[in-house]
């Protein structure tokens, strides 16, 4: 088993139902466990800016999946849950992403763990809950 990071915001619809509603379902993933959910935060948007502010968090996990794997499994709940990739960056009913694997270092065309953004998110979760 694997100790993961997982991001989670939404900001669209009812924002913190969203997110509880995929932490069930990242729950109910075969082959990962939910160890720790961080508090919930505003944030403003990153990069396309013309839209409503995020709430996030963080998910700490353990999984048996591979990166590949687990990023399918969390792409697969954002399509559950409406995610519609219109925009760069743009408004989304849910984003959940891999923040850490373990200690691994990920260059992929699809996965880049640590999430490149890491240290430029304000996410107070992120700093109280991983560092």
């Amino acid at each position: 088993m694997t100790t993961c990071y997982i991001g989670i915001g939404s900001n669209l619809g009812d924002r913190r139902r969203f997110i509880y509603k995929a932490i069930d379902l990242v729950k109910s993933t075969k082959g990962v466990s939910v160890n720790r959910v961080s508090s919930i935060y505003e944030t403003d948007p990153v990069g396309y800016s013309q839209q409503r502010r995020f709430l996030n968090g963080v998910l700490q996990i353990e999984t048996s999946l591979h990166p590949n794997t687990l990023l399918r499994e969390l792409n697969r709940i954002e399509d559950i849950l409406g995610r519609r990739r219109l925009i760069r960056n743009g408004p989304r009913t849910i984003d959940l992403d891999i923040l850490y694997y373990g200690d691994q270092k990920i260059k992929t065309g699809r996965l880049s763990v640590p999430h490149p953004r890491i240290r430029k998110r304000e996410t107070e979760s992120l700093q109280v809950f991983i560092f």
